[in-house]
């Protein structure tokens, strides 16, 4: 399997092509950039370690590439500018990403190509890539919240001593401010998360809180988040490149999924070779339920007012 990364000079796209050089599982990693020497240095530096990893070719190059990648990962994007508004913001990541998705039109992909969008509002832009790219729908991934899920599970294991990869929880919803935790399922070692020694509710409103906030914390202290996001992105491109057919709260375009329609939201995803392979309403609380389809309400506004600025299906 060939993955192509868009934006791989950057922090989030480097760190992607580190885990999954580490990971062993994909054949081939190519670095796109605008900075071309900077995804050229990238590159050189993985393929330096190569011989202590699997056995990958690992490339920079131009959209020449993208006809003959398997996932198409992107990645870039900007950052907010001081006093910038987060609409003002939006606008200008949705004018680069629309100018990403004109060079892929250009160069053609495989027919069988899953695109995996990283680059923020992810759920605006994945609705978008999945509106305006020649694939079918379920073949275009966000990352969703993918990362707040890691996040939630690692902080939750933190605060209450408990092996990380034994804690099972989810975020839903929006990649932002309307993301949902569901404490309805969450389970440590697969005990209610409820029972754990020194669990109540002040702790699990406290746990989320820092989970929403957490991102910026990582952003305040080293500029933008890297190492955990590669993570999170080498989950989702590894369940496509071994047909895992696993669950992932990750962004797609829903069509009725716990009533959610025309619009990119994380709800369970059965990932696999195909992309989204399909959703799964896991049962959850009313409350939660509610506040789930509200944050489709909140990213479905936003959305109308990006499709209003440059035109598109609603």
């Amino acid at each position: 399997m060939k993955v192509s990364i868009i934006g791989g000079g950057g922090l989030v796209g480097s760190c992607t092509g580190f885990a999954l050089q580490a990971g062993g599982i994909v054949r081939e990693i190519c670095l796109l950039d605008a900075n071309a020497e900077l995804a050229g240095g990238q590159a050189l530096d993985l393929l330096h370690g190569s011989a202590l990893m699997a056995d990958q070719r690992i490339s920079a190059g131009g959209y020449e590439q993208i006809p003959t990648s398997d996932v198409i990962c992107i990645t870039a994007g900007l950052r907010r500018k001081p006093d910038e508004s987060r609409l003002d913001l939006i606008n200008r990541n949705v004018d680069l990403f629309l100018g990403i998705l004109g060079e892929i039109a250009k160069v053609g992909t495989k027919s069988s190509a899953v695109v995996v969008v990283v680059s923020n509002p992810v759920d605006i832009l994945t609705y978008l890539a999945a509106e305006r790219m020649k694939l079918p729908a379920n073949q275009v991934i966000g990352l969703g919240t993918q990362l707040d899920t890691l996040r939630f599970r690692s902080l939750i294991a933190d605060k209450l001593g408990a092996a990380p990869t034994q804690v099972s929880a989810l975020i839903l919803g929006e990649h932002g401010d309307s993301m949902v935790p569901i404490w309805s399922s969450a389970t440590i070692g697969g005990l209610p998360l409820e029972k754990a020694p020194g669990w109540s509710l002040p702790l699990a409103n406290e746990l989320f809180q820092r989970t929403k906030t957490w991102g910026a914390e990582v952003i305040k202290k080293k500029g933008g988040a890297g190492f955990a996001v590669g993570l999170a992105i080498k989950e989702v491109i590894e369940a496509i490149a071994l047909d895992r057919n696993c669950l992932l709260p990750v962004s797609t375009v829903q069509s009725g999924c716990y009533g959610l329609k025309n619009v990119a939201i994380s709800v369970p995803t059965v990932v696999g070779k195909t992309g989204a392979v399909g959703t799964r309403e896991i049962e959850l609380w009313p409350k939660e339920l509610q506040a789930l389809r509200q944050s489709g309400n909140v990213l479905r506004q936003t959305l109308e007012a990006v499709l209003g600025r440059i035109g598109g299906a609603r």
